[in-house]
């Protein structure tokens, strides 16, 4: 998992070769004003998808992670608390391949993302979206699907 500003993105194009077009997808658009909804990106290679959502309990979180994708979760506007944890640090349920999802039990850390601030996770990087920072609030958040090479 790496966690950091936007501004600092370029740091982290040349830890995967297609890091550079997601990011440069994100400075392209309007993200305050980009409507909810999927954008095709690359294809299958990668896809954008522009959420708007309010936070929720940590009781109506789950944990997930994909094996097909890196995810790149860019917060625009609002807080939320991310869990993190390594796959191997908690229980794996059965991965649906269709959907890429790899449901997940257990405890793991929590860590805010603030609006400007970015996550990639990795597919062994276990995490929990969208977890209110104190009470549930607003968030916009580009999450862009990379697919892994």
């Amino acid at each position: 998992m790496i966690i950091d500003r936007i501004n600092n993105a370029h740091l982290y194009y040349a830890v995967n070769a297609r890091f550079k077009h997601a990011f440069d997808y994100i400075y392209q658009i309007d993200v305050h004003t980009i409507p909810a909804g999927k954008y095709e990106i690359d294809g299958e290679n990668m896809y954008a998808l522009v959420q708007e959502y309010n936070t929720k309990l940590k009781e109506q979180g789950f944990w997930e992670a994909h094996r097909r994708y890196i995810d790149l979760q860019y917060v625009v506007q609002g807080a939320e608390g991310m869990g993190y944890a390594n796959i191997n640090h908690l229980q794996q349920g059965e991965y649906d391949a269709k959907k890429d999802f790899l449901p997940l039990f257990g405890e793991g850390d929590l860590v805010t993302l603030k609006s400007g601030c970015f996550v990639l996770l990795l597919p062994e990087d276990a995490h929990m979206p969208g977890m209110a920072v104190g009470e549930s609030a607003p968030v916009r958040k580009i999450v862009i699907k990379i697919a892994i090479e």
